[in-house]
């Protein structure tokens, strides 16, 4: 049995901070019914990559039901109302004040179900001067100083992945699971709030104290560890090696086995970790003087004989490849409405196989669940196209 199983969530949600929340609900067995406004999830046109399907869309709404209502119509409310009633769980992402406007805000729900937990998602909190911002993932990005550490010295750089919807998602789901355990305690339901700007602020955690009490923040530096010497790529004859140092213990390996020059764990000028990375760049000639007479195979055969930690860079086509993913198992196939699709198991397993149903059509449940929520078969149909 799934940990979730039994568990109904209902979720007005769109693009991917409340998706990913309640994508992972589903993979623990929950019911997750997606109430999507008519024409659906507008990530759902994102692009077309996945075999005419969005890329995004598939990622975040496996394992789902989807409904569609247009919720201007007092009929789509009522529908929404009954659902809710019958929820453990009711997550929503909309623009601020607009699950409120609706009759559908926190307060209002807990106050007619105790027992419901209540999760709303935002870009900056339901409060505060940056209450009605817009905010979009790069734009948190920015406010939150990820883009001011983030590139070369140069360019300041966005994160390749939207890290701060990806945040709040994360912190929406654990909350949940939290309120939920308590529920099981004490019978009382919760109303949870995530702001991405909060949750990647907190994700800061480590350039916000360097700067809170260095005086100064860690400087961009690329691909390199603004903090740690040496850490990141190094180049080697034909190609690159990324490589981390953790202590000095290491360090004294490294020297000695990896670039066999023992002496170099001496010199005063990379004696400690803070004197690394105030003369990274003498260290990096150091160490691509050695490298660079080797091939990447050579230098990751010593790192790997030494202990050292490597990496090599791969793209998207070696992430897919990758043998370790293959060695174990795992790639799994979901439905959607173009076939089955390619998925990767969530990061965590319960010792049986998750929930991995398909990625829905938009309003392929909402007959369905009308008729599960007491209309009449003819009436249901009737509601799905004037409520859609």
């Amino acid at each position: 049995m799934l940990p979730l199983e039994g568990i109904t969530v209902v979720s007005l949600e769109q693009a991917v901070a409340a998706p990913f929340a309640t994508r992972q609900l589903a993979d623990l067995g929950a019911r997750v019914i997606k109430v999507e406004r008519p024409g659906g999830d507008f990530a759902r046109g994102y692009d077309r990559t996945v075999k005419g399907l969005s890329s995004h869309f598939v990622w975040l709404n496996r394992s789902k039901e989807s409904m569609v209502l247009d919720l201007k119509k007092e009929g789509a409310k009522e529908v929404l109302r009954r659902l809710i009633s019958r929820a453990d769980v009711f997550v929503q992402n909309l623009a601020p004040g607009a699950a409120e406007r609706l009759g559908f805000g926190a307060k209002a729900l807990r106050a007619e179900h105790p027992r419901l937990i209540s999760c709303s998602i935002s870009g900056y909190g339901y409060s505060g001067p940056y209450r009605e911002k817009k905010a979009y993932d790069l734009l948190v990005q920015c406010e939150a100083g990820l883009l001011s550490i983030t590139g070369t010295e140069e360019t300041p750089s966005k994160v390749g992945i939207s890290v701060a919807d990806i945040a709040a998602g994360m912190y929406a789901y654990s909350g949940i699971l939290a309120a939920l355990f308590r529920r099981e305690r004490t019978g009382e339901g919760a109303a949870l709030e995530v702001s991405l700007f909060e949750a990647l602020s907190e994700w800061m955690g480590y350039p916000l104290y360097y700067t809170l009490y260095g005086g100064e923040q860690p400087p961009r530096t690329g691909a390199e560890h603004a903090a740690i010497a040496p850490y990141g790529p190094c180049r080697c004859s034909g190609g690159t090696v990324f490589l981390g140092i953790q202590n000095e213990r290491e360090w004294e390996r490294f020297c000695g086995e990896v670039l066999q020059r023992p002496e170099l764990a001496g010199d005063p000028r990379f004696a400690d970790n803070p004197s690394r990375v105030a003369n990274r760049g003498e260290l990096r000639e150091e160490i691509e003087a050695v490298f660079g007479r080797l091939s990447p195979e050579e230098v990751e055969r010593r790192l790997e004989a030494a202990g050292i930690a490597n990496a090599r860079l791969r793209d998207m086509e070696g992430l897919i490849g990758h043998p370790q993913l293959e060695a174990r198992g795992r790639w799994r196939e979901v439905g959607s409405p173009v076939g089955p699709l390619c998925a990767l198991l969530p990061p965590v397993l319960f010792g049986e196989e998750p929930a991995m149903g398909p990625v829905p059509e938009a309003g392929e449940h909402t007959v369905r669940v009308l008729r599960e929520l007491g209309y009449a078969s003819r009436e249901a149909e009737r509601l799905a196209r004037d409520l859609g």
